[in-house]
């Protein structure tokens, strides 16, 4: 149920001393997520404009380890840790080789019109159960 995104740092993610500036793990990590949700299935722009609904971030747990530098190619980790009715915890990684560089537990919940909290879509957590019955066997 995991799902990996590949990228190379530029130069505009990178600060004065030529690292990846500290906010830049959220975008590569954003972009991870996002990329794990169109892997379920999911369409969040039709869930917007059909349902209303979209994904937000309601918590987050970051560590930074060690240091990505421009050019190195990294690879974000998405996988899902809980799921209930009203929220996904993700651990999310980014590593160079295998080299570990910054961990994350993410807390998304559900927004519907309105800003107001909702339940999870059903396909998602559908397609969740069906990947984690297929992952147990």
């Amino acid at each position: 149920m995991s799902h990996s995104l590949s990228l190379r740092v530029y130069y505009e993610d990178t600060d004065l001393a030529g690292i990846v500036y500290y906010a830049n793990y959220l975008k590569f990590i954003e972009r991870g997520r996002s990329e794990w949700v169109r892997g379920l299935g999911l369409d969040q722009t039709e869930l917007r404009a059909g349902e209303g609904l979209v994904f937000a971030v309601r918590r987050i747990e970051a560590d930074y380890l060690r240091p990505a530098r421009f050019d190195d190619m990294l690879e974000v980790t998405t996988a899902p840790e809980g799921l209930t009715p009203a929220r996904i915890t993700l651990l999310q990684q980014v590593t160079r080789g295998a080299e570990l560089l910054f961990s994350a537990r993410v807390t998304l919940v559900c927004l519907g019109p309105g800003d107001r909290p909702r339940r999870l879509p059903e396909a998602l957590r559908r397609r969740m159960a069906t990947l984690a019955q297929k992952t147990a066997q």
